[in-house]
Parts: C-alpha cells; structure tokens; sequence
C-alpha cells in the first residue's frame, strides 16, 4: 500500500508541474518550434546519450572490481542499457539503479557487494557533477541575472559539493564503531570505497576524467536537442545551465524526473534570458531522447539471459 501511495503521489507531481509548465506557454509558439525539429540534430543526440552510457559503463566496470563484483565492459554497458529502460518505466529517475543492483547480484558477487558498487558509483557521479557545477559557477552567476535565481544556484552548488565532500570525509573518519554500528557501517563502507576510487593514482584520474566527461557530454545532448528546434541557446549557455537543471532532476520525486527537467529547465532558460517556451520543448525532447536509448535498452533487456527471472523485488537489507 505504502508503495502504492509513493507511486500515486510521483505520478501527480509529475503531472502537476507538467501542466503548470504548460499553462502559461503560447500554443502557437511551441507547435512552431515542434515543427522545426531537426531528425538529425536528435539523432545526433541518441548517439552522444550512447557514448556517455558507454563511458559510464567503463567507469562502472572499474568500481565493480573495487567493490569484489568485478564487471567487464561488455557486461557493464548491457546493464547499464538495462538501468536505462528501467528508468524510464520505475516510479523515478534512479528507478534502474535498483535494477542494475540486481543484475550484478545475480552474478554471483552477493547483494552487498552488488549495493555497494551502485552506490558508489551513483556518489561518484554526483560527485563529479557537483565540482562541475561549483568550477562553473563564475561564469553561471554572469549568465543568470536574477537575484533569486543566483541565490538558488549558489545554494544549490554548495549543498551538493558539501554533501559530496562530507561523504567523502565521513570514509576517513577511523572510528572503529563506524564499521561495526548498523546505521552508519555500510554507508561508511560506501564512503571508504569512494575514496579508494578518488584517491588511488591513476586508477582515480581515469575516474574522474570519465567522470567529467559523462556530464560534458550531457550538456552536448541537450545542445543537439537546441539545434534540433534552432533556438537561439549558444553551447557555452547550455553547458553553465544543464548540470545544475540535472542535478535537480535526479530528485526521486516524479517519474523519470518528468515535470520536474520541465519546470526547471522553463525557469532555467527564463533567468538566463532565453525564451522559456524553448526551454520547455528543449526539456521535452531531452526526455524524449532519454525515452528513445531507453526504448532500446529495454530490446536488450528482453534479450537478455536475465529475462529468464521476474523483474526483481527490493534488494533485502544488507546485513
């Protein structure tokens, strides 16, 4: 039931901030961007989606092995396929998280090493995108010429770059009931794990180059879905207002971060001086090319051996 409740409450905050994102916006002007969609330019932007999921999966396959589930890249990247499909039919936008941490327990590495390299993994990521937002920050701050959207922004940057460092921090901490209290021992294990990643010579610099990269080359997926429609958003504006719109996104509070990428990316576009009807559609076709790679990630889930179980239940806890 309680499940039930947490799904009926996404799917109305997805609806909700959706139509809100719409109401106020000129019909006649959106269906004129709709029209001048460029199949290329959003082709342009599936393939690029691709690449980053492969690089995702390289990074993914490093963990692994830190983690005692090591992956290979073949492997890694069908899972990652899989988490994509996942993603976008679960009740959130890291619905395929759980999937993926299912499918690597099923290889034989048990489900706390399986919890860990999905979590280590996802903290790396928001790591990664956190510095990126924050080493950007001068230049976004002349972007947005709003007070309150400066002052969101800021806020926004630094709560997450202190969450990733004080994660970070908390895996450095010896104290030895920190790894043997239930509360704390895996989200220290986790944070211990993180460090031996970001810290580990070049192993680590590979890391975060990948890293960095990854959320790069989302910034030049959404510029492909600008040029698609030719709205009027230069690369550099894109790349300063992409991370951060992301990071909110990844919010589990919709479906697949609909209604929320909509509303974020309208009021984004809006302090960056840019028309918020373009920041709307531009929002819509990201989706809808999330929705595409996602559409074949479910062809290799059907394919896969691992078609052969159900969909799986939440992970038990790790003890």
């Amino acid at each position: 039931m309680r499940k039930l409740l947490l799904t009926a409450a996404k799917i109305l905050i997805s609806g909700a901030l959706l139509y809100f994102a719409l109401r106020g916006i000129n019909v006649a002007e959106l269906m004129k961007r709709v029209d001048q969609i460029s199949l290329g330019w959003i082709g342009f932007s599936v393939i690029v989606t691709l690449v980053q999921i492969l690089l995702g999966a390289v990074r993914w396959r490093e963990i692994t092995a830190l983690c005692d589930a090591p992956l290979s890249t073949a492997r890694a990247l069908r899972f990652n396929l899989i988490g994509s499909f996942f993603n976008q039919t679960l009740p959130s936008s890291i619905g395929g998280d759980a999937v993926r941490l299912w499918l690597v327990s099923r290889t034989g590495a048990g489900w706390r090493a399986a919890t860990y390299s999905v979590l280590v993994d996802r903290a790396v990521g928001l790591i990664a995108l956190a510095i990126l937002i924050v080493a950007s920050l001068p230049w976004s701050y002349q972007l947005i010429g709003d007070a309150r959207g400066r002052a969101a922004l800021v806020l926004i940057d630094f709560a997450a770059l202190a969450g990733g460092l004080g994660f970070l921090a908390f895996g450095r901490l010896n104290w030895g009931f920190l790894a043997e209290w239930l509360p704390t021992r895996h989200i220290h294990a986790c944070a211990v794990i993180a460090n031996k990643v970001l810290f580990n010579g070049g192993a680590s610099v590979f890391i975060a180059i990948l890293s960095l990269t990854i959320h790069v080359l989302t910034a030049v997926i959404a510029w492909g879905v600008v040029e698609s429609i030719g709205a009027s958003a230069t690369f550099q504006q894109v790349f300063l207002l992409i991370p951060p719109i992301i990071l909110i996104t990844m919010l589990p509070i919709s479906i697949a971060g609909w209604g929320v990428r909509e509303a974020t990316m309208m009021v984004a576009f809006g302090y960056a001086g840019l028309p918020e009807a373009d920041g709307l559609v531009v929002s819509l076709l990201y989706g809808a090319v999330s929705f595409a790679v996602g559409a074949f990630g479910g062809l290799v889930w059907v394919t896969s051996p691992e078609k052969t179980s159900a969909v799986p239940e939440p992970a038990p806890s790790v003890q």
